[in-house]
């Protein structure tokens, strides 16, 4: 007579009889043991908490869930739970050849499935793992010259001049010196600290002496907009995660606000609340996209180009590759490498056989 198994254990019967030994946890799926129950009843719903849960930023979110939307209406509004690894290469397959997405697109669209599945659904399947991820093709970044960039911010005006300054002269993202507070400018120290950068990572860069008057001058404008702020009792400024429940007062308090405000309030889109939020970086943009067009530089420069130019010049300056690593917040060396292509060329580098040449 076969004794009946306990209860738990019989959570871990094998399909050929009975097995004592329950499996190990790094072998159960990651998305079913370690994520708690969602709330939301809608898929996309669902997505955006669990996003939001693991503190995904604002514009992953709006990526995946753009992706996850297009899988959905691709497939005829079926239900991703009715489907699986032949519905998503086929998704994959149209955006590829019909539609020509770049690799890095191509290879944001397929995370964006499978956080789905594997966070959202809890379906670890095989399946996920065989498919195939477009190989990114390094690109050689758009760089201008010295000369260049004077001509450009010459002919930008006010804070969208002090604020391409800003980039080329510490290397920082337009996100993170557009998200800038009053109390990570240190003059004293003459550092600038960005919180959470790309990959959630703080660091620190240098604050640029030729700025200390104009940002003292950007603070003081922007402490007047604080001030009326105050006095209509408006919302203070976003917070990240729970320290605007931690610390209520916080937020609209003159350390936390932006060194960059915007002019008018706005809608938070994650909760709804109106204040004021900073700069739009599509304001910036069109800025800076008019000074190209103005000076007649042909390349195709973004306000990322100064971040690549102030890492070119540094190393042409003859500056150590690890410290310009850190200042740009790079996790490997490798990346940073990709700004030595300019110092194969120009005087003083690898010279053409062609000039050894005489006169004909």
């Amino acid at each position: 007579m076969v004794a009946r198994p306990r209860p738990r254990e019989a959570l871990f019967m094998s399909p050929s009889g009975y097995n004592p030994t329950p499996p190990r946890a790094h072998l159960r799926p990651p998305a079913v043991i370690d994520l708690p129950p969602l709330k939301a009843f809608r898929l996309l719903d669902q997505l955006r908490e669990r996003i939001r849960m693991l503190h995904y930023s604002l514009r992953t979110e709006h990526a995946y869930s753009h992706w996850c939307r297009a899988f959905i209406r691709f497939h005829g509004l079926k239900h991703p739970a009715t489907m699986g690894g032949p519905e998503v290469e086929a998704f994959l397959t149209h955006l590829a050849a019909d539609r020509g997405l770049a690799p890095s697109s191509h290879r944001q669209a397929l995370s964006a499935l499978l956080f789905l599945y594997g966070k959202v659904l809890g379906q670890q399947l095989p399946w996920m793992q065989e498919i195939g991820r477009p190989v990114p093709k390094r690109r050689l970044p758009v760089v201008l010259s010295v000369d260049e960039v004077v001509l450009v911010l010459g002919q930008m005006k006010g804070q969208h001049q002090l604020l391409a300054r800003l980039l080329y002269g510490t290397g920082m993202r337009i996100s993170e010196a557009l998200g800038l507070r009053v109390k990570d400018v240190d003059f004293a120290q003459r550092a600038v600290y960005v919180r959470q950068g790309k990959g959630g990572k703080d660091r620190v860069v240098m604050l640029p002496a030729s700025l200390v008057p104009e940002l003292r001058a950007q603070m003081a404008a922007g402490r007047q907009i604080w001030c009326q702020d105050v006095e209509d009792g408006r919302a203070g400024v976003d917070m990240p995660y729970a320290l605007e429940r931690k610390y209520p007062r916080a937020g609209v308090s003159w350390g936390w606000f932006w060194v960059f405000p915007q002019d008018h309030l706005s809608t938070d889109p994650r909760s709804g609340v109106v204040r004021r939020h900073h700069l739009y970086d599509e304001t910036f943009q069109r800025a800076f996209k008019r000074a190209i067009l103005t000076v007649g530089i042909d390349k195709p420069a973004t306000p990322h180009t100064l971040r690549h130019c102030f890492a070119t010049h540094l190393l042409q300056d003859g500056y150590d590759i690890r410290t310009v690593q850190d200042l740009l917040g790079h996790a490997d060396v490798s990346t940073t490498t990709i700004y030595t292509h300019v110092l194969k060329l120009g005087g003083g580098a690898v010279r053409s056989p062609l000039d050894r040449l005489s006169p004909a």
